[in-house]
């Protein structure tokens, strides 16, 4: 056992100061263990890798949006369209489970029909009227 101490004191002896050297008892071989102000400058220099990363991270953003701009907002207004519809639709099935509303609004649904081809749909005066409201209506919207 003495004999032991003694090779491990004189291997440690002539290694760098640090590092510990251990005997391997299958082959004989001595193994160094990395020194530990070794290993902390290797995570200094990572935590500055990242650092830097994270830094530079609003500039590569800002030009990623500047080089893509159109396609992020058509994504954005699909996006947007969809959960409007999605919340839409969830609202009006929310307003047919109340258990009187809903025929009640077929009702009023059906009332709008009948007057709206009577006042605009039977007539061929009225239907030239509905005819120049739709083109003043196209007019305004599209610019022609």
């Amino acid at each position: 056992m003495e004999t032991e101490q003694q090779q491990a004191e004189s291997l440690n002896a002539t290694l760098p100061q640090g590092a510990i050297a251990l005997a391997s008892p299958e082959n004989g071989q001595i193994q160094k263990l990395p020194s530990a102000s070794n290993t902390n400058a290797e995570w200094q220099q990572t935590a500055k890798q990242v650092a830097d990363t994270l830094g530079k991270l609003p500039d590569y953003l800002g030009s990623f949006y500047q080089q893509y701009k159109q396609p992020i907002i058509t994504a954005l207004i699909i996006l947007s369209v969809v959960v409007t519809l999605r919340v839409l639709l969830a609202l009006i099935d929310a307003i047919n489970d109340i258990p009187l509303l809903s025929p009640i609004f077929e009702v009023i649904g059906i009332s709008y029909s009948g007057w709206f081809v009577f006042r605009y749909l039977i007539k061929s005066s009225t239907r030239q009227e509905l005819f120049s409201e739709i083109n003043t209506l196209k007019n305004q919207f599209f610019g022609n």
